[in-house]
């Protein structure tokens, strides 16, 4: 069989391939990108694009429903026609892949292949029974969602197939109270859907503080979300119609019935059938990609991007690989993985934002830091929203003055975590917030006047 040559073959079009794809070709290097599905990865297809899509349509349900407080009355019934979500959403996505195929077969030294790509040896990979080689290899295959022992007997949901509903679910029972079970939990209580989540945990969001996981328990619980803490869901079989769900709680029946199930228990790296077994490429046992502050393997022509290195599984952090990588191929060669600051939100409502170390972590740690702390209650924009819900926190180095971390509950928080991002990322001290002067009125004045006196943390 004869073996196509290329430069640099990349497998995978989410965030980091098609970026890197184009500044190759832009570079004079032949390259080959492999998608075995639909361009774009996950967030383009099942997570940030859609699932945001969805949030927005659940918001204007809810403040179609609540907005009596504001004196605004909604006469008559409210109708959620999933049918028509769903067929804006797949709008949206389409014209996401569209642009990447565009893209993706148009520019010059780019060649699309479809199929699923399996190593042959550490420098050959073969698709629908054709070989290709290259100098260099950059693996970009994503991750999926993992379904804990017990489901095999019912049909369950996921991520993916969730969003390909069209009629709203009676009961939907989540398995997980994560970030996206927390996301769809709210979004589907609004479309209408009794909704129960189950978490084997003793708290939601476990990477967060206890305070902003129990403020986000009681803003669900408001919306009617049923809640149980402590619940290790054992198996799930059919009932007629129905999926009943055997758990092993604390408190609560030991069984639970509903019409839905979605798993939401984590994800796991698409690295089980790329064959990887025919290289050296090494894994940890998660089967995460392991890799250096590059993002190169233990083999030096063979790079892993994305969430099937487990450094990152974020839309933006996939991106900043891309840059990473991109900056040692062609520009300052001075990103590294070290240099990146760990930022994330929930889109749930209001939504919660971190960037950097939490309480917790400077505890454990033993750092000596100062607090600053803010109800939503108290900042004025939000009372003029009517969106009181949540708290702000900034956690300070008592040393060097400089921010270590900052959680953010609260409307808009997606956005004005920002503000601490940059700073960070300017090396500059907390003081430099402190006294600019922020446009009134919004959210983020509120943050200069919550550094005026941090508090030593105890």
């Amino acid at each position: 069989m004869a073996t196509k040559n290329f430069d640099v073959i990349i497998i995978g079009t989410g965030q980091a391939g098609p970026p890197l794809a184009a500044s190759l070709a832009k570079n004079g290097i032949k390259t080959a990108i492999i998608e075995k599905g639909d361009l774009g990865g996950t967030c383009v297809n099942v997570g940030c694009t859609p699932t945001k899509a969805y949030v927005a349509s659940a918001r204007r349900a809810f403040i179609a429903k609540n907005s009596k407080s504001l004196g605004v009355e909604v006469k008559g019934e409210i109708v959620v026609n999933l049918k028509t979500i769903k067929v804006r959403k797949d709008k949206i996505i389409q014209d996401s892949r569209d642009g990447l195929h565009k893209m993706l077969t148009e520019t010059e030294n780019i060649s699309l292949i479809k199929g699923t790509a399996k190593f042959v040896d550490e420098r050959t990979i073969s698709v629908n029974g054709e070989n290709y080689s290259a100098e260099k290899i950059y693996i970009n295959v994503g991750g999926r969602a993992r379904i804990p022992e017990g489901f095999s007997s019912v049909p369950f949901l996921t991520n993916t197939s969730i969003l390909e509903l069209e009629e709203i679910p009676e009961h939907l029972i989540i398995v997980g109270g994560g970030y996206i079970g927390l996301e769809f939990g709210q979004m589907f209580r609004r479309f209408g859907s009794k909704v129960t989540i189950l978490e084997s945990g003793d708290k939601l969001l476990k990477r967060e503080d206890d305070e902003f996981a129990e403020e986000i328990a009681a803003i669900f619980k408001n919306e009617g979300v049923n809640i149980r803490l402590n619940s290790k869901c054992i198996s799930a079989k059919k009932k007629g119609d129905q999926i009943e769900v055997k758990i092993e709680c604390t408190k609560g029946a030991p069984t639970l019935t509903g019409s839905h199930i979605l798993i939401a228990a984590g994800r796991t790296p698409n690295t089980d059938d790329l064959g990887l077994d025919k290289t050296k490429v090494k894994l940890d046992k998660r089967g995460y990609i392991k890799v250096n502050d590059e993002l190169q393997t233990n083999l030096d022509h063979i790079w892993a991007l994305g969430d099937c290195n487990g450094e990152g599984a974020f839309t933006h952090t996939a991106y900043n690989d891309f840059q990473i990588v991109n900056s040692q191929l062609f520009q300052d060669k001075k990103r590294k993985l070290s240099d990146r600051f760990l930022c994330y939100a929930a889109f749930i409502d209001p939504p919660i934002a971190r960037v950097g170390m939490n309480e917790k972590e400077i505890r454990e740690k033993g750092i000596k830091a100062k607090i600053a702390t803010r109800p939503m209650s108290k900042v004025a924009r939000a009372k003029e929203m009517g969106e009181t819900q949540g708290m702000l926190k900034i956690l300070i180095d008592d040393k060097t003055d400089k921010v270590l971390g900052a959680t953010f509950l609260g409307t808009g928080a997606d956005e004005y975590i920002h503000t601490i991002i940059d700073l960070m990322y300017a090396d500059a001290t907390y003081t430099v917030i402190r006294d600019a002067v922020h446009i009134h009125p919004t959210v983020s004045e509120l943050i200069p006047t919550m550094l005026e006196n941090p508090k030593l943390l105890e």
